[in-house]
């Protein structure tokens, strides 16, 4: 069976065409509209081995909030799509990925019970033309969305660049991990029998 969905979402604001596969080749296909978070997304990707593919287009003539947000959601409800009943899954996964002076760490739960963290501060407000508060915005709408418990930690680090690249990076190992399906998971991993 393929982990997979596709989520359409046009507003006022974005239109947006997103695919995701749970189980991909670390392949992706971009045109976000944002730079930065095309480069985070790519990384995600990549050491996460999904496949995704974003068709995007916003309002970044305003700022790049509204298609940061949108496909934070977007990718939030492809993922709890392409999950379905999340019978045999690990659930949880927990990843640290330095990236040289920086060091993040990312934890998730599966739960079906959102819920977002971030602790850590950037020292820069901008990286490029992307504002590093987005980076809250993106991961809290992804958490919401997905139904899941969110934990980002920045240890430390000094270029805002490697701080936000290792959360991007542990964001995708992480998830990884979760989805993972375990032989030995019957059913559901919760004594609720459901998730």
């Amino acid at each position: 069976m393929t982990r997979q969905a596709v989520v359409e979402r046009k507003t006022n604001e974005t239109d947006i065409k997103l695919d995701f596969t749970v189980d991909g080749e670390g392949v992706s296909m971009l045109k976000t509209g944002v730079p930065f978070l095309t480069h985070m997304l790519d990384l995600f990707t990549k050491h996460g081995q999904f496949n995704l593919s974003i068709d995007a287009n916003g309002d970044v003539e305003i700022d790049d909030h509204h298609t940061t947000e949108d496909i934070g959601i977007c990718l939030g409800q492809a993922l709890r799509e392409a999950l379905g009943d999340k019978k045999g899954i690990k659930r949880y996964g927990n990843a640290f990925v330095p990236m040289d002076e920086a060091l993040a760490q990312v934890v998730i739960d599966l739960s079906n019970r959102p819920h977002f963290e971030l602790k850590g501060s950037f020292p820069s407000q901008r990286v490029g033309t992307f504002d590093t508060e987005l980076v809250h915005e993106f991961l809290w709408k992804l958490a919401l969305e997905a139904r899941m418990n969110l934990h980002v930690i920045v240890h430390y680090g000094q270029n805002t660049h490697h701080m936000i690249e290792a959360v991007f990076k542990a964001l995708g190992r992480a998830l990884d991990e979760a989805t993972m399906i375990d032989p030995r998971v019957k059913g559901v991993p919760s004594t609720k029998g459901m998730l």
